[in-house]
């Protein structure tokens, strides 16, 4: 393979951008540039490294062993280049450099977890920085933190993974809901009882499946979502109940399109954390954006829904 020279930089971003994409269709979207220059700048990344990058063909679009390799060097220059630009900006006195973060869907209603003012207090007129904002369950971003995929990270997470610290963040209450097209609508929580619930077509995130069902006693569920906003779709079918955060859920039940069922039985409070990797917490960017996420962090726990808290 020939020495790597700058223009190598913007070669490895077409590459990598075309691996993220799972071929050109999507790639042409996120780069802004025709297929045919996407297949020229691969094939001058081939040219100057020695080897073919992937198989690619109308139906298909797979990395070659080469091309895995080039993609995982190619993350971690990346990653290597951020933290460089991190700390010579740091030793300016200024903030620059990439910031990757990770937040669970569905909160950006919450005064307490939506990241947004958080952003706004970081993002000062000095601040050369390129704020790279994902969505993801719990499991997903935990995880891409403990592999260095993330920065910081926010949400209810599971506590497990190696190598990540957490700090609590803020709390979220939960309630049970049903649409206005549901039979247990229009009923007083005094008449619903629980063999009403288990006989409901029962909606469970697919990354908490067992702990929703623990916590109303339902024997089975009969669908699962991976985001709150297919959640809440399948609650406002009328076909379904279940667990919506109650931030989330309030405009809807303003309209009269929700409501809570049995919120003394069934509510419950679930606490979210940040998570950053052991040793992160010193680097300029992200030592920066912990401060600030502790200054907007709720001083005094909010209003929770009655009943469970985890």
């Amino acid at each position: 393979m020939r020495r790597l020279d700058n223009i190598d930089i913007r070669l490895l971003r077409v590459f990598v951008a075309l691996a993220d994409a799972n071929g050109f269709a999507d790639a042409q979207l996120a780069l802004n540039l025709s297929q045919s220059t996407l297949s020229t700048h691969l094939a001058e990344l081939e040219k100057r490294i020695g080897g073919q990058l992937c198989q690619r063909g109308k139906q298909q679009f797979r990395l070659t062993e080469l091309g895995q390799a080039t993609y995982d060097a190619s993350m971690k220059l990346f990653r290597d280049m951020d933290d460089f630009t991190q700390r010579v900006g740091s030793a300016t006195g200024s903030l620059s450099g990439r910031l990757r973060l990770g937040t669970s869907d569905g909160v950006f209603t919450s005064e307490f977890l939506g990241i947004q003012r958080a952003i706004s207090a970081f993002m000062q007129p000095d601040a050369d920085v390129f704020i790279d904002l994902i969505l993801g369950t719990p499991s997903d971003l935990e995880q891409k933190v403990a592999d260095g995929e993330r920065d910081i990270a926010i949400g209810p997470f599971s506590q497990k993974a190696h190598g990540v610290i957490y700090r609590d963040f803020a709390a979220e209450p939960h309630n049970l809901y049903c649409g206005s097209t549901h039979d247990l609508f229009s009923r007083p929580d005094r008449d619903i009882e629980q063999r009403d619930i288990e006989a409901a077509r029962f909606s469970v995130r697919r990354y908490r499946h067992f702990d929703d069902l623990y916590l109303v006693g339902h024997p089975r569920a009969s669908a699962s979502v991976a985001v709150m906003e297919a959640q809440l779709m399948l609650i406002l079918s009328g076909q379904f109940i279940g667990f919506l955060p109650c931030h989330f859920a309030e405009p809807w039940v303003l309209k009269n399109d929700l409501r809570a069922i049995r919120p003394k039985s069934y509510g419950f409070t679930s606490m979210h954390k940040i998570a950053f990797r052991r040793g992160e917490g010193t680097a300029p960017l992200v030592s920066a954006f912990l401060d600030v996420l502790k200054k907007v962090a709720p001083r005094a726990t909010p209003p929770v829904a009655p009943g469970h808290s985890q």
